[in-house]
């Protein structure tokens, strides 16, 4: 019994000896929960500052797309000037060409119509001179008491008392026919 009694006794002061803080124990404990603050806090202060620097490169990359994207929109609406002004100047171009070539047009045309109304004039000249002929053949035709027997060249064809085959000519004499 002794033995257990001591033992009891040897184990009671171990746990008493292992249970209680000593000022070292409590001294670092303490440390360590400062320092765990501490990092904790260097820890936030670097993200923040790690946030902050980023959010400073963010927004100076923003200005700097802007500033491109500005740029670039300059330059697309110089371009855009400069392609409408080559267009416009190629219509007027084409325009120019387009009046040069209905006023040619129109000349040719007017020369073509003052050479039909000639052509036309001297056909109305000649209709007018062969229906005088033709009066005259008519009024032959009409003292000729022959018989009319056929057509030739679109006059009619008589045949006289001894037989012979004649049309009256645009002059109003008789041609004779073989």
């Amino acid at each position: 019994m002794k033995k257990i009694t001591l033992l009891g006794f040897s184990l009671l002061f171990t746990l008493g000896v292992l249970a209680q803080e000593t000022k070292a124990t409590k001294e670092v404990k303490k440390a360590s929960t400062e320092k765990v603050a501490n990092d904790k806090k260097a820890v936030k202060e670097k993200v923040a500052k790690s946030k902050k620097a980023v959010n400073e490169t963010i927004a100076k990359d923003k200005e700097a797309i802007k500033k491109e994207v500005a740029k670039d929109k300059k330059a697309i609406k110089e371009k855009v000037a400069k392609s409408k002004k080559a267009v416009n100047k190629t219509i007027d171009k084409d325009k120019e060409a387009i009046k040069k070539e209905v006023a040619k047009d129109k000349k040719a045309l007017k020369e073509k119509v003052s050479k039909e109304k000639k052509s036309i004039k001297g056909a109305i000249d000649k209709e007018k001179e062969s229906l005088k002929e033709t009066a005259l053949s008519i009024a032959n035709e009409r003292k000729i008491k022959d018989k009319v027997t056929g057509e030739y060249k679109g006059k009619k064809v008589f045949t006289g008392p001894r037989g012979g085959k004649y049309y009256i000519n645009k002059n109003g004499n008789k041609t004779y026919i073989d």
